[in-house]
């Protein structure tokens, strides 16, 4: 368990500042290390690990940056309609439908972080 917290609490770091595909990591290392359906585990990613990793972040850069209160709202505006829409269909996946998409996202993601 000492593990699955420590590396929740890198993937916090990361989420904070990158954000990108943070929730799809969270929800594949989470289902990894939890015994729990995955559609729980993605509810409980939404609802706890990345809002608490958001928050932290946003009163970091409110404090120590210069923040582009524009983006910043766009930005806010995004991850929340993502965050509902990905909760409310995400429980209604099957499992094996669920995890195919994280892969796919994620791979998605993780390619256009390489290619920039």
């Amino acid at each position: 368990m000492r593990t699955t917290t420590a590396a929740v609490g890198l993937t916090g770091v990361y989420g904070g500042y990158f954000g990108a595909a943070q929730g799809i990591i969270l929800v594949a290392l989470l289902g990894i290390a939890l015994p729990e359906p995955l559609q729980r585990v993605n509810g409980s990613r939404t609802s706890t690990q990345a809002a608490a990793a958001s928050r932290t972040a946003a009163l970091i850069f409110v404090l120590v940056a210069d923040v582009s209160w524009t983006a910043a709202l766009l930005i806010a505006a995004g991850s929340s309609v993502g965050a509902l829409a990905g909760a409310r269909y995400g429980r209604r996946l099957p499992p094996d439908v669920l995890r195919g998409l994280i892969v796919v996202v994620g791979l998605v993601a993780m390619g256009q972080l390489i290619v920039g």
